[in-house]
């Protein structure tokens, strides 16, 4: 049986105040209150909710950006709880790609420069990823835009080198927050097709959104309120 690519039993996570730091326990913020998941490789799930009902904090978690108060997490088959947090920063590297609503794309450099990025920690030859990077930009539709810089493209082609970035090293799993937040519908269905592009390929995929249109074209939706899961849907 195939290990799921990822596997969260109760995870919680709870913000301190400065009151539960001086010893009242009740004082915390607790965001996500007891998440059991699983995610099967190569899935296309969508995490729904309103402002406030703990998807992205969710997303963080599975992104080893931050990491839950309670509860085991297996990223593709180890044991994230307990690594440290430079054997998280190279899982995090290694196996997940992340595009986010703002585009964070360092706006002195040019878009190829921005793809390249993540592979600087790869120990890979600089020709290697300038290689990989060009034919990710010819993926992406910006072949005629990789030596502009981010001021000089649109909002759907700064999510389109977001993309590529995030492609660069490979990773089986891409983690999506928002990312048709900042853009119109027309542009928004042009990133979506890539998504789906990327999502044929195998990668899994986990997409955080509080539009409804975005979320239907996931395979799976997994709605969340307060903190909980309380709908999961395939479709």
């Amino acid at each position: 049986m195939t290990e799921p690519a990822i596997s969260m039993t109760d995870i919680t996570r709870t913000f301190l105040q400065q009151a539960e730091r001086d010893g009242d326990a009740d004082a915390g913020i607790k965001v996500l209150k007891g998440i059991t998941l699983d995610a099967a490789q190569g899935e296309f799930i969508a995490l729904q909710g309103t402002s406030g009902s703990g998807k992205s904090t969710l997303l963080h978690i599975i992104g080893l950006l931050d990491r839950p108060s309670t509860g085991t997490y297996r990223l593709l088959g180890q044991d994230a709880s307990t690594l440290d947090d430079d054997h998280q920063s190279d899982l995090r590297n290694l196996s997940l790609g992340f595009v986010f609503q703002s585009f964070y794309l360092i706006p002195y450099a040019t878009a190829l420069e921005n793809v390249i990025l993540p592979g600087l920690y790869s120990g890979k030859p600089r020709n290697e990823l300038v290689s990989r990077a060009e034919h990710l930009m010819e993926q992406v539709g910006l072949s005629d835009r990789m030596h502009f810089k981010p001021s000089r493209l649109s909002g759907g082609q700064q999510q389109r080198v977001a993309m590529a970035r995030a492609l660069l090293n490979e990773p089986k799993i891409i983690l999506a927050d928002e990312p048709t937040g900042q853009l119109d519908s027309t542009t928004s269905t042009e990133i979506m097709k890539l998504f789906h592009t990327v999502h044929d390929s195998g990668t899994t995929i986990v997409l955080v959104t509080h539009d409804e249109q975005v979320a239907r074209e996931a395979g799976r939706i997994i709605k969340l309120h307060d903190g909980k899961i309380v709908e999961d849907t395939i479709r």
